[in-house]
């Protein structure tokens, strides 16, 4: 998607305000945000990266699980509303950018991809998958990628989020350690960490 077809698609929703796709006080955002945060391998992470974040719902729960967070968006209202509500954390940082055109040179340790491939083609999915391979920390025993998308078909999708998580999972040459699957949305946990979390925390022995 160019950035003139960013602009002319997703600034015109947030024009009609900081929530155009009724998260709030939706329980089946919240509890989609809640699966996501409990699938994640690690109570905390160093840094977080999270393309897409709209205008921060999970944002604001992800900041509370990590040392430093950096957040995009595709649409300068979006960045704008994040932002305002990132400000009580002061290590958050919200810009403007469109991956993956664009991204961070920075390392990460978790990279979330929430409801942003779908607007994607299969070529832009396979240069994504390089870069979060090659940003995510490479001796971090937390480096990670997680994924949730809507499964059903919409105007403006050229892929449908089971198929994005194909292509997401062929590309990354990242093991699998967590998928869920509903009538509505798909999940998936990425990592490379040696140990489950039940071994780390020695209630069963390392294979």
């Amino acid at each position: 998607m160019t950035t003139a077809a960013i602009n002319d698609v997703f600034d015109p929703l947030f024009a009609l305000g900081p929530d155009p796709w009724h998260f709030e006080g939706s329980w089946y955002e919240e509890r989609k945000a809640n699966l996501l945060l409990g699938s994640l391998p690690h109570a905390r992470y160093g840094a977080i990266f999270e393309p897409g974040c709209a205008s921060g719902f999970l944002s604001e729960r992800l900041a509370q699980r990590c040392d430093r967070l950096l957040a995009w968006d595709g649409s300068q209202r979006a960045v704008e509303y994040a932002a305002q509500r990132l400000v009580p954390f002061a290590h958050a940082r919200v810009e403007h950018g469109w991956v993956p055109r664009r991204w961070p040179t920075e390392p990460f340790d978790l990279i979330v991809l929430s409801e942003l491939l779908y607007y994607l083609d299969e070529a832009a999915i396979e240069h994504l998958a390089h870069c979060c391979r090659n940003t995510l920390r490479a001796s971090g025993v937390q480096a990670g990628i997680v994924a949730c998308h809507w499964l059903h078909p919409f105007d403006g999708s050229p892929l449908g989020g089971a198929r994005v998580h194909e292509l997401l999972h062929q590309h990354l040459q990242v093991p699998r350690v967590a998928q869920w699957r509903d009538a509505d949305f798909c999940l998936d946990v990425w990592s490379a960490a040696p140990l489950s979390v039940a071994q780390r925390e020695g209630r069963r022995p390392a294979s």
